[in-house]
C-alpha cells in the first residue's frame, strides 16, 4: 500500500495556558498543504522501517511509524510489516510531518488489514501518539485546541491564493521553545480571525513563538520582512518553525529569497 501524509500550516498559533500534566493549551487553525511524504509498506516477517530522502534523527524505536505499528499490534494484533518512507517534509520545520506519517499509516493499516476501526476511536489512538496526530486523521481545515487534540473543523477556503513556502536549514526544537513561552489569555479566536479577509489578518492573527525565535534567529524576522514586502498578504512562522509561509493573491517575485532556504510555490 502507497500513502502521502501531508503537511499542514498553522495559521495564528496562541499558548493560553500551562496545564496540570505539563502539557500548554493551544488555540489554532491547521491547514492542509502539498508538500507530502510517501509511505509504502507490505506485510513481512518482521517489522522494518527504511527512510529515504530527508534526514530523520534517532533510533527506529523513536520513529512514529514504529510506534504506530506498535500501538495497533498492541490493540488489534496485526502482523509485522515493512515500510519505506520517502521524507519530503523536513524534520523540526513546523509542517507536522512526523505526526502526517504516524496518522496516516495508522489508517493505512486499518485499510490494509480491514481492521475496521471506527473515525473516532482512530482519533483517540492517535492522540496517544502525539498532540497534532489527531488532526491528520481527518486532514482537513480545522480548529485545533486543547494540547493539540481537540479537532473542530473548520469552514476555510483558501483555494486560489498562491503559498510560499520557505524552509530554512534549521531544526528547532520544540520542546525547548514550548518551556520558554509565556501563557496569555486570547480576546478573539482564532476561528473567529480566519473568518474575516484574509488581507485583515496581518494585524489579529499571531504565532505566539515568532518572538522567541526572531530573537534567536534574527534573519527568519527578517525573512517574513522580506515576504510582505513582495505582497504577502499574510506571513507567518508556522508551528514553532523553522520554516514561513506566505499567502498571495497572484503569483510572487521569489528572486533572493533563496538565500533564507529551500523555497515551494503552490497554487492552492
Amino acid at each position: 500500500m502507497i500513502l502521502f501524509p501531508s503537511a499542514k500550516i498553522n495559521l495564528g498559533l496562541r499558548v493560553t495556558s500551562k496545564r496540570s500534566d505539563g502539557f500548554h493549551n493551544i488555540e489554532s487553525v491547521f491547514y492542509p498543504v502539498p508538500l507530502h511524504d510517501v509511505i509504502e509498506f507490505m506485510e513481512a516477517s518482521e517489522f522494518k522501517l527504511t527512510i529515504y530522502g530527508k534526514s530523520v534523527p534517532g533510533k527506529l524505536s523513536d520513529n512514529l511509524l514504529y510506534k504506530t505499528w506498535e500501538l495497533l499490534k498492541k490493540h488489534y494484533d496485526i502482523p509485522p510489516v515493512e515500510v519505506h518512507l520517502l521524507k519530503n517534509i523536513p524534520v523540526g520545520s513546523g509542517f507536522g510531518g512526523g505526526s502526517a506519517d504516524a496518522a496516516f499509516f495508522m489508517k493505512g493499516l486499518n485499510d490494509f488489514f480491514q481492521l475496521r476501526i471506527t473515525d473516532e476511536r482512530l482519533l483517540t489512538l492517535a492522540t496517544q501518539l502525539g498532540s497534532d496526530c489527531s488532526f491528520f486523521i481527518q486532514n482537513m481545515p480545522a480548529l485545533v485546541t486543547g494540547r493539540g487534540e481537540i479537532i473542530q473543523p473548520c469552514n476555510l477556503n483558501l483555494s486560489g491564493f498562491f503559498l510560499i513556502l520557505i524552509i530554512p536549514k534549521l531544526n528547532l526544537s520544540t520542546s525547548g521553545l514550548f518551556s520558554r513561552i509565556i501563557p496569555k489569555a486570547t480576546t478573539i479566536s482564532v476561528s473567529e480571525i480566519v473568518r474575516k479577509p484574509v488581507k485583515q489578518w496581518k494585524q489579529l492573527l499571531f504565532n505566539d513563538f515568532e518572538k522567541i525565535v526572531f530573537q534567536d534567529y534574527p534573519k527568519l524576522s527578517k525573512l517574513k520582512q522580506e515576504l510582505s514586502k513582495r505582497g504577502a498578504l499574510y506571513a507567518s512562522m508556522t508551528g514553532t518553525g523553522s520554516a514561513l509561509y506566505g499567502l498571495f493573491e497572484t503569483k510572487p517575485e521569489i528572486i533572493n529569497l533563496a538565500k533564507y532556504g529551500t523555497i515551494i510555490q503552490y497554487r492552492l
